[in-house]
């Protein structure tokens, strides 16, 4: 994907929502369409502010998860104006070894929130349940019981 500036199409706001996503998947530069003053939000983190903070966090998310990847193929999407909203699931395995499928297993479904000018991402939400091997049961009874 070849990075402009300038007004942006619907469909071009959401390509950039999705390559975001891609990239992550593949280990593709993901960093490259993000704004260096981001704000990303991710639960039980909370907001974080530019590129460096991002790579931290990234680095400490990539020794949870060993593998994920986001079921391209079963977007929903809105777009309104500089934002788009992303909705789907994924799937992957943690570094423990515990795998988990979004639609299939507790974990794995998401929603994320751009917002997109310039073909750079300014802000982004991600909101999930980031327990995704369902670890969690103690205070959540109905994961043990079925």
């Amino acid at each position: 994907m070849t990075l402009a500036t300038g007004a942006m199409t619907d469909e071009q706001r959401v390509a950039v929502a999705k390559e975001f996503l891609l990239r992550l998947d593949t280990g593709g530069d993901a960093l490259e369409l993000l704004d260096d003053d981001v704000l990303y939000y991710f639960p039980k983190r909370g907001q974080i502010r530019g590129k460096k903070d991002l790579i931290e966090f990234l680095g400490q998310f990539g020794t949870y998860v060993a593998a994920i990847e986001h079921d391209a193929a079963h977007f929903n999407t809105i777009v309104q104006g500089d934002m788009v909203v992303v909705e789907g699931t994924s799937h992957g395995v943690t570094s423990d070894g515990v795998e988990w499928h979004g639609g299939v297993t507790h974990g794995g479904s998401w929603c994320d929130v751009f917002e997109i000018r310039d073909f750079r991402i300014h802000r982004l939400a991600t909101y999930l349940d980031p327990d995704y091997a369902g670890a969690d049961t103690a205070r959540y009874p109905w994961l043990t019981n079925g």
